[in-house]
Order: structure tokens, then sequence, then C-alpha cells
């Protein structure tokens, strides 16, 4: 019996001080793909998304981003520096992954803050990208993070009173109106404090689930909270990038020149709340080789997404093939 495509063949992969965790699945000789999951801190999950890619056709390759998941060390240890967590550093991983496996070019997926990313690491390697899908378009500006940590309040204004109130209580010098919300919730983040670290987690996490509830049919808790090794990681992160503006200088919209010549998909659900179609919209008018799909129905993520993102796939795939 030959082997089944989407059972994933896993390695680790030293990259400086890093050890990634590195998946491929899919046919060995198909055209090289790439997916890079959302964040900043998430994992690869269950590999739902294989789904979205014609795995007969296609080598799929993966990864977890420092700090995340498998690899190693693990951010939701405070004694890990995030020092070296950067975008430029994640485009060098990236980089790493591909030479270790010996491919040319890929088309290269991302799905939310892995949206921002795959385009960022177009940007950087124009050369290496033969196609791109952003799914629940990012682009990691001050605008996108002032909006999903300080803007959406005007939604949700009894969750973002929790919110900010958390921070104004934990005596790290934060006043609502004169401060950037997500700086204050980095230095929390980032304390040695266990007790400290676990209460902003928890805090941050249940804002994350209020922001993205009118795209996802209603308030509900993302299970993946209960395990603290993935609250603290996926916070941690998040706050570390997003109090940087996501390392990205000058912005990437202000790039855009740098992907002109490559074949790409902006997927984006008009009910995404937290990340609204503006940026989407914005890149798709920079970028003259984009087709720009929003889906009325969808949010930050759904089954009508899903559809349009696997079809995206089936014709970057159908074109490097011929």
């Amino acid at each position: 019996m030959p082997p089944d495509p989407n059972s994933p063949r896993a390695s680790l992969l030293d990259v400086d001080d890093q050890r990634l965790y590195v998946e491929e699945c899919g046919a060995p000789h198909g055209v090289p793909a790439l997916f890079l999951h959302g964040g900043p801190g998430g994992t690869l999950g269950t590999g739902a998304y294989r789904e979205r890619f014609p795995l007969e056709r296609v080598r799929l390759v993966s990864f977890e981003q420092r700090g995340c998941g498998r690899s190693v060390p693990h951010a939701s240890d405070p004694a890990t520096s995030l020092e070296t967590n950067t975008s430029q550093a994640l485009i060098g991983d990236i980089e790493a992954v591909r030479t270790h496996l010996g491919i040319d070019r890929w088309i290269v997926n991302g799905i939310s803050w892995g949206s921002s990313l795959a385009l960022a690491y177009a940007q950087a390697c124009p050369e290496r990208v033969s196609g791109l899908v952003l799914v629940a378009v990012t682009a990691g500006s001050r605008h996108e993070i002032d909006w999903i940590t300080e803007g959406v309040s005007r939604i949700f204004p009894e969750a973002w009173d929790r919110f900010a109130s958390h921070a104004e209580a934990a005596g790290v010098g934060y006043r609502r109106g004169r401060d950037r919300l997500v700086n204050a919730y980095a230095r929390l983040l980032d304390s040695p404090d266990d007790h400290v670290r676990d209460a902003a987690s928890r805090e941050w996490a249940r804002w994350e689930d209020t922001h993205i509830s009118i795209g996802t049919g209603g308030l509900r808790r993302d299970p993946r909270w209960d395990d603290d090794r993935f609250r603290l990681a996926f916070t941690r992160l998040a706050a570390h990038y997003w109090s940087h503006d996501c390392f990205f200088s000058p912005p990437l919209l202000e790039r855009m020149d740098r992907v002109a010549g490559i074949r790409g998909y902006l997927i984006h659900g008009r009910r995404d709340v937290s990340g609204p179609a503006e940026t989407a919209w914005r890149l798709h008018r920079a970028w003259p080789g984009s087709t720009l799909i929003v889906d009325e129905a969808d949010g930050h993520g759904g089954r009508s997404l899903g559809e349009h993102w696997a079809a995206a796939n089936d014709a970057l795939v159908a074109v490097q093939r011929r």
C-alpha cells in the first residue's frame, strides 16, 4: 500500500540557537508549497490546513515558528529571550528550511499573521516565490495593531474596558488614552512573575475570543487557551511583535513593488472585525498581479474562506505544472 500523502513527515532543523519543527507531506516530487501559520505564536494545530492543497500534486512544507509549538526554545518559558525573535529572523528561518530541503521556488501560503509573514518573505526574496495565497489578510501595520487592541472597543466596549482595566491595575504605568495598551501587555507578558504573566495571558485570551466572535457565529472560548504552555507563548509573542509593529520597517504596503511580478490571491471575510477588509483592498490596489476575493458571509477564517483558499492553490499549482 502506498504511503498516505496526508501523513506528515516530521523533522527538527537547527537554525542559529533554535530548533525548528518542520513537516512535509504530499507528493515528494510535486510542486513545492509552504504554509505559514497564524499568531504570532500559533502552531500547525491539527493539520487542517493540508486540506487546502492538492496533495497528490504538491510537496507541502510547514514549520512551527520560533518560540511556538514543538520548536525550541519555547516562548512560554520566561527564560527564553525574545531578542532574536523578529520578522527578519523568521524570514531567515524560512530560507534555511527552503535551502535545507533543496527547494528552488515555492508557492507560499499564509493565514492571518502568516499572511503578513508570507508577504514580508516574498518582498525579501521575490525570486524564491512562484505564487502567493494570503488568507484572512493582515499586513502587521501600526494602524491594524491599534485597531485590534483598542479600536475594536467601539464594538465591544464592555470587554475592552475589562482588558484595559487589567493593565491599568497591574502597575506598569498604563493609562488609557495616553499610552498604547499593547505596550503595557508586552511588559506584563514578559514579567518574571508567573502570576503576573498568567493573569495577563488570560485577559488577552478573553479579548482575542471577543473580537473574532462576530465572524465566527458568536462568543466562544477557544479550547487551546486551556493549554497554559500554548496560551503563554501565543500571548507573549503576539504582544512582543505587535508592540514593535511586527518589525516591518518600512511597512509592507510601502514595498509592494517587490512582488509586482508574482501572481497571488488575497482572500478575506467581510465580517472579519479583527482585521477589516481595508488591508486586503489596499494591498490589492498596490499589487497588479493579485486577485482579491472578499467573502461576504465569512469572518476571520471559516468554511467559505477555506473553499476559496483551496481553489487558489489549485489554480497556482496548475500553472506551475504546465
